[in-house]
């Protein structure tokens, strides 16, 4: 696909970065590059300070904007390919493959679902997201009005979300609720990441068994909460990790002394539907998406 854009990421310095150098700050708040690639960046002159070019070795301020003009780099390649499963003048639902990232992030800027859409639909605007790794519905908004109203459903926990997972291992039971808990746990790349942590924020799964195999079982979710990599960690927790799943180990924290990341794929997760009330006319709304290959039931 050759080289894209290049992207300019801001942010602006609060109090963890306060008293720290440009170098210091860059190396341990994006923990993706070392202190010496950072180094050579400022001397590029990629990184600024309030508009100017940075030296590593000034301290910064609270309220100072800090800027890294990446040059353009060419992507990995993921699948780029797209299904419309529905198309009004307030929502477009559309199935994303496996392997194509939702939104820019973690080297991805042109090669991800949200570019591709809106190459046929300028306006439209995810309302969630899926994992890397995961496939199925994505649901985006077409006006401010149905972004509000679709937001405020979502806080209200008045969607109602299903995918299909292989989940490792042969369930006892054929229906049972995880609760743990979801929060932030430290990772050896990225500083920290998601997963299971008493501290953190509420979190409900409903998971049921569809389909017993040999070692590994297709189950169906249903996320009364929509924390970030909810069912994989979920599963983890309750001792039935995804299969091929290179982060989540039993009991829903990260793999010991691994390194892998959260978009690294591997398991089968699939955004099976969506139940809402349409914003425009409040009349009940569904969407379905067919399960890939490895996640149909015999029965199918």
């Amino acid at each position: 696909m050759g080289l894209n854009q290049g992207y300019e990421y801001r942010e602006r310095i609060d109090a963890r970065g306060a008293g720290l150098t440009v170098r210091e700050y860059l190396a341990a708040a994006y923990r993706h590059s070392s202190e010496a690639e950072w180094m050579a960046r400022l001397e590029n002159g990629e990184v600024c300070l309030d508009g100017r070019r940075a030296r590593g070795s000034v301290v910064l301020k609270p309220g100072q904007w800090l800027a890294w003009r990446r040059p353009p780099w060419e992507e990995p390649d993921v699948p780029l390919a797209y299904a419309v499963l529905h198309a009004d003048e307030d929502l477009l639902a559309v199935a994303k493959p496996r392997g194509l990232p939702t939104v820019p992030a973690g080297g991805f800027l042109d090669n991800t679902l949200l570019a591709l859409v809106r190459r046929a639909c300028p306006e439209a605007t995810p309302v969630h997201r899926l994992g890397r790794g995961t496939s199925g519905i994505v649901l985006l908004a077409r006006t401010a009005r149905a972004r509000s109203v679709l937001a405020a459903a979502l806080r209200r926990n008045e969607v109602t979300r299903t995918y299909r997972a292989l989940a490792g291992g042969v369930p006892g039971r054929d229906a049972f609720t995880v609760g743990s808990p979801i929060g932030p746990v430290p990772h050896p790349l990225l500083g920290s990441v998601h997963a299971a942590n008493p501290s953190g924020r509420p979190a409900l799964s409903l998971v049921e068994v569809l389909e017993r195999r040999t070692g590994c079982s297709v189950v169906g979710v249903r996320i009364k909460t929509g924390r970030p990599h909810q069912i994989r960690i979920h599963l983890a927790c309750a001792g039935h990790p995804l299969v091929g799943d290179p982060l989540y180990a039993p009991g829903g924290m990260i793999v010991e002394g691994g390194c892998a990341l959260p978009g690294d794929p591997g398991y089968l997760l699939h955004a099976e539907s969506l139940r809402l009330l349409h914003p425009a006319t409040g009349e009940p709304f569904e969407l379905w998406c067919r399960p890939p290959p490895e996640l149909r039931l015999r029965s199918e």
